[in-house]
């Protein structure tokens, strides 16, 4: 096993909205408010489909369904109103992500927020979670792109010098799931109907259910020929 992976994981990557904090109905909400004023009402089964993705992705599902106009730039910034609107009134934190990533700390492990939210929304899930429990961020347009590429998490494991197949992403959603797994990190699923796990992989109800003998145990499953893969951001 490779000195790296031996006491690993080297980090915890972490979605946000769903995984760490309850915000996944308010981005709904955002989607509908919006879809709704441009005269396009979303029907339920949509909720699915922008379940995860980076609000320029969403926009241009929102700007397709009111027939392109006005265009996904601007229904981008609508949907970012919209729901940094609703996240400046209060989040709630999921059970067990402030244990686990105190645990993380005392442990020396580094954790890192790998969010498609945009960077005013992570700035203010991280005011309520605790700044000081995360090493960095990564937000969208922080990385060439979104997720479901493995660009936001290549990002997050370069800034924090580590190998992307010894850290573990913590995930809720198949956009983030494919985004982590591209980059060749070991996933941990939470709380989530999402059929495809193998691999690298482990389902679990909730972060309480999650802790370090765990994450060790899924980072050392990581093959000394997955190392150093060729993986790039943009590639």
């Amino acid at each position: 096993m490779p000195d790296e992976l031996a006491d690993g994981p080297s980090a915890v990557l972490f979605d946000m909205d769903g995984t760490l904090v309850d915000t996944e109905g308010l981005w709904w909400e955002a989607c509908a408010e919006v879809a709704s004023g441009l005269g396009a009402p979303l029907p339920a089964a949509d909720q699915e489909v922008l379940f995860g993705l980076a609000a320029e992705d969403a926009a241009e599902h929102v700007s397709r369904r009111a027939g392109g106009d006005p265009p996904p730039a601007a229904v981008t910034t609508m949907l970012t109103d919209a729901f940094t609107a609703r996240v400046k009134r209060g989040v709630t934190t999921l059970p067990g992500t402030v244990a686990l990533l105190d645990a993380l700390r005392a442990a020396g492990i580094p954790a890192g927020l790998v969010s498609a939210s945009p960077r005013a929304v992570v700035d203010l899930v991280l005011e309520a979670i605790g700044e000081d429990r995360f090493r960095l961020s990564v937000a969208a347009g922080d990385s060439a792109r979104n997720k479901p590429a493995p660009d936001p998490y290549l990002a997050a494991a370069r800034r924090l010098g580590v190998d992307p197949v010894a850290c573990v992403a913590v995930e809720d959603s198949p956009t983030g799931i494919a985004s982590a797994r591209a980059a060749g990190c070991a996933v941990v699923v939470v709380g989530s109907p999402y059929r495809g796990v193998s691999g690298r992989m482990v389902r679990v109800p909730s972060l309480e259910r999650v802790d370090l003998p765990m994450l060790r145990l899924l980072a050392a499953t990581a093959r000394p020929g997955d190392r150093n893969n060729g993986r790039r951001e943009g590639g």
